[in-house]
């Protein structure tokens, strides 16, 4: 495996370079980045740490901010929320005290609102998100009018940059149509979504940077959902064949969307009222993640499909077990404990025991 190759050359170099910032810095991402791939968060955390800890040493406030949110980011996907708070705290802190190129500090404060939007979204705290998005789409229009300065930084381990502002034009987008969507905001959703993949397009003529093709499957998967809400079925079922061309244009792309793949597929079925398909969608589904959020939010589909079919009880009672959101519920998203009171409360309905769903 090259990646068990890599990784002691990679940890002999980062020894070695401790006088070279610059090379430092960037093997202890390269390090973490092989850690995070292989998906082990802590290892890539310790790590980003240490980073963090070592420009603060050689005075790089900027690039101690990157290893942070950096840092920050794996803490959300490991959903250490306790962790997240104080972490993001500092990182503000740091982001509006620096006082460097303004693209970098503009783009460091992009990562951070971005972390910040998505860690609330994650919570399902809809209505908080707005003002980090306001910021959010203004930081964007800043660094849209800022020239980029050949001017090089004086510290070496400031030359580091997070994405290029058109990705992070992209990003932004991206966010907006995850916030657009969990607020209900369908037509707005769908906007951003065109304005998006109109600007991927362009994009994906020049830079064949992996990232985009996971924006474009990310947006594409909310579009989906909107189209199914909205009753658009044919052009749901066009996009999720586009989403799988996608996948199969990358093998990582595939594993990382699988579940969700089937996730759609499942959504679609229920759509078309072809509720056997749509149980081995989500059955599939659920075999392919590990993610919580996910798993809750098939979970909560499968019951509904049990209900419609009316004769599924014992699956039903065992599924409603394990989403129960007044007990043990294994996701914070207040989005996702609503969904499993609501489909608690339709199965009361359809028993009869009105006052229960209530």
């Amino acid at each position: 495996n090259s990646v068990d190759t890599a990784k002691p050359l990679l940890r002999k170099a980062i020894q070695i370079s401790q006088q070279t910032p610059y090379w430092h810095c960037r093997l202890l991402f390269q390090l973490a980045q092989l850690h995070t791939l292989e998906k082990d968060l802590v290892s890539a955390c310790d790590l980003l740490g240490v980073g963090a800890e070592y420009a603060r040493v050689v005075g790089s406030e900027y690039t101690r901010a990157l290893f942070l949110l950096s840092k920050g980011m794996l803490l959300l996907m490991e959903r250490k929320l306790q962790e997240v708070h104080p972490l993001l705290t500092l990182c503000g802190q740091i982001v509006e005290n620096w006082q460097g190129n303004p693209i970098q500090k503009e783009s460091l404060r992009v990562f951070f609102l971005v972390l910040q939007v998505t860690h609330y979204l994650d919570a399902g705290q809809v209505k908080s998100v707005k003002p980090c998005l306001k910021q959010l789409q203004q930081c964007i229009q800043t660094i849209s009018t800022l020239h980029d300065d050949e001017i090089l930084p004086s510290n070496p381990a400031d030359l580091f940059h997070w994405l290029p502002k058109e990705h992070m034009c992209v990003l932004v987008y991206l966010v907006t149509v995850m916030h657009s969507m969990q607020a209900g905001y369908l037509e707005k959703a769908q906007k951003y979504t065109d304005k998006a993949l109109m600007q991927l397009e362009k994009l994906k003529m020049l830079d064949c940077s992996p990232i985009l093709s996971s924006f474009q499957v990310i947006l594409l998967e909310h579009i989906i959902m909107c189209r199914l809400v909205t009753g658009h079925k044919a052009t749901a079922l066009q996009e999720i064949s586009q989403v799988c061309q996608l996948c199969q244009q990358s093998p990582r792309l595939f594993s990382n969307h699988a579940a969700q793949l089937h996730t759609l597929l499942g959504l679609y079925c229920i759509s078309v009222n072809c509720m056997d398909n749509a149980e081995a969608q989500f059955t599939t589904a659920l075999r392919l993640t590990t993610h919580q959020e996910l798993w809750a939010f098939i979970v909560t589909n499968l019951a509904s499909v049990y209900i419609r079919e009316g004769n599924r009880h014992q699956e039903l009672y065992s599924l409603l077990e394990r989403i129960n959101p007044d007990h043990n519920f294994p996701v914070s998203s207040h989005c996702l404990r609503a969904a499993a009171f609501y489909i608690r409360g339709l199965f009361s309905f359809f028993q009869g025991r009105y006052n229960e769903a209530k």
